[in-house]
């Protein structure tokens, strides 16, 4: 008896190639609805699963595989359940290629309640939940990435190995896990009136290995890379080595790229970062990629040492020639220019990363606390708080100190709490940081490590404060170092002390009204 495969596929790429390449080896195919049209288009033979079943679509096409002759075609067992094949008059089948409506597509698309509803699958996961079951016997194949896969094993063995087989099921697992998330997230914040609702009631992530890692944050702490679900291009998810000696990435190396990336993601001029421990050590922004590093690189010379580089624009050979000058552990990057892996290729251990074409800031953020998670948006606001924040003090700053500030207080919302920037500006398209003080339990103590860390820097520079001043001592302390203006939220008990304090010492103030902890 000729093999039987059963195609019907929301996402049509590559299924022609394939079902053209299945009937040359001999297999039958059964299919539905806008499958079978664009398989009889492209010269494919294939059966109507109608025709095979006896019975028609109904209800509009929400009734068409949910038949005895299909299940029983796809979950019988050969040797134990020929008895019930024969009095359904069905047949065994050997491979399901299903994938799925497009759900999370339509309700991206702001489509109307009821297209959504109509986008659920119900016929599709049954299938594919009945064939991974059988994969003893049965191939799914849920995913058009693995067409190559099941076509070269057919061609070459005449069947898909045991192993494949089991590997495509947990996949087709996972596959209507997710999707049945992301129906119950979509549904329940609807029934809450929300059915956009980023915090719904129920939430549920899809994720995929993508590496095993050495170790964790510490050599005795496994450690495993997943990507979600639907993660874009730009994201460190998607990102790819392009280094071809450099060490596998380790579990901190990651967590410092993603912290570097997205400092420069959001920068509209060549940006440049240095990552160290997670906190940004140093930053800069300048119409040249190659000086907007170096000065980013000179925020903190001693902590840049080994540390992670984030470039918001593709790496070229003045740019790599600058970080080929220090040891540096990784760069990520929209891409490299061929010189340019050519000349950090030569460095030893070094880590390259092209993510692509930077995209907005992510969705949603995690973090774990004891039996759960606690959940956020991204933190993607900043940009403008500065020149559309309140001068509380006599005096305004000026043009030049308002490009400090907005770029210091851009970079403090990716500085660990409590969190202070001094930076100085060159014009309103470029700067540098020059001091950042971090995760310290007093806000005071991070404003004498920023000035610290500045030096003679300091002189002339301008603070951003990713929350209030709860005393004037950290006011004062700037002043002493040099420090001209600020840009703070407001909203202490002791705003008024503050502001008094700056009006004494000259200082320019400027109440954002936003904060930007980062814990």
């Amino acid at each position: 008896m000729a093999r039987t495969a059963l195609v019907s596929v929301s996402d049509k790429t590559g299924v022609v190639e394939l079902t053209k390449r299945l009937v040359a080896l001999g297999f039958e195919l059964l299919s539905t609805g806008g499958t079978l049209k664009t398989l009889r288009e492209g010269g494919v033979p294939a059966v109507a699963v109608e025709d095979y079943t006896g019975s028609p679509e109904v209800m509009s096409g929400r009734v068409k595989t949910l038949h005895p002759r299909v299940h029983g075609g796809i979950l019988a067992r050969l040797g134990h359940d020929d008895g019930d094949l024969a009095r359904l008059g069905a047949r065994p089948i050997d491979l399901v290629v299903v994938n799925l409506y497009p759900f999370e597509a339509t309700v991206a698309r702001g489509a109307a309640y009821e297209e959504v509803v109509e986008n659920i699958d119900i016929g599709g996961p049954s299938m594919v939940r009945s064939a991974a079951k059988n994969h003893a016997r049965v191939t799914v194949v849920s995913d058009p990435a693995d067409y190559a896969v099941v076509l070269a094993e057919l061609e070459r063995d005449g069947d898909t190995s045991e192993g494949t087989r089991r590997r495509l099921a947990a996949k087709a697992y996972a596959h209507t896990a997710a999707y049945d998330g992301a129906i119950a997230a979509w549904l329940s914040g609807a029934a809450e009136g929300k059915p956009n609702e980023a915090l719904p009631p129920y939430l549920t992530f899809a994720l995929e290995r993508v590496a095993g890692l050495r170790y964790g944050e510490n050599p005795h702490q496994s450690g495993a890379f997943y990507r979600e679900r639907g993660a874009p291009e730009g994201s460190l998810a998607r990102g790819r080595s392009v280094d071809a000696g450099g060490k596998e990435l380790s579990f901190n190396n990651l967590v410092d790229l993603d912290a570097a990336l997205e400092v420069v993601r959001e920068m509209a001029g060549p940006a440049a970062a240095v990552i160290k421990h997670s906190n940004p050590c140093g930053f800069a922004v300048h119409e040249r990629l190659s000086e907007a590093y170096r000065l980013a690189r000179e925020g903190d010379p001693l902590s840049a040492f080994g540390g992670i580089v984030a470039l918001n624009r593709a790496c070229d050979r003045a740019t790599a020639e600058v970080i080929a000058e220090t040891f540096i552990e990784g760069v990520v990057a929209p891409g490299f220019s061929a010189e340019a892996l050519e000349l950090l290729g030569k460095k030893k251990n070094l880590r390259l990363v092209a993510v692509g074409e930077l995209v907005p800031a992510r969705g949603l953020e995690l973090k774990r606390v004891g039996g759960g998670f606690v959940a956020q948006g991204a933190d993607a606001s900043g940009r403008g708080e500065v020149r559309l924040g309140r001068v509380v003090t006599k005096r305004a700053p000026t043009e030049a100190e308002l490009c400090g500030l907005e770029l210091a207080w851009q970079v403090s919302k990716h500085v660990k709490s409590n969190a202070i920037v001094l930076a100085r500006a060159t014009d309103v398209s470029g700067g540098s940081v020059v001091g950042v003080g971090a995760g310290q339990m007093s806000r005071v103590e991070s404003v004498r490590i920023a000035c610290s860390k500045a030096g003679e820097r300091a002189q002339g520079s301008v603070l951003g404060s990713d929350a209030f001043f709860p005393f004037p001592d950290g006011v004062e302390l700037a002043a002493q170092n040099g420090v001209v203006a600020i840009a703070q939220p407001g909203g202490s008990v002791k705003d008024e002390d503050v502001i008094a304090s700056a009006d004494r010492l000259g200082i320019a103030m400027i109440f954002t009204g936003v904060r930007h902890f980062r814990h």
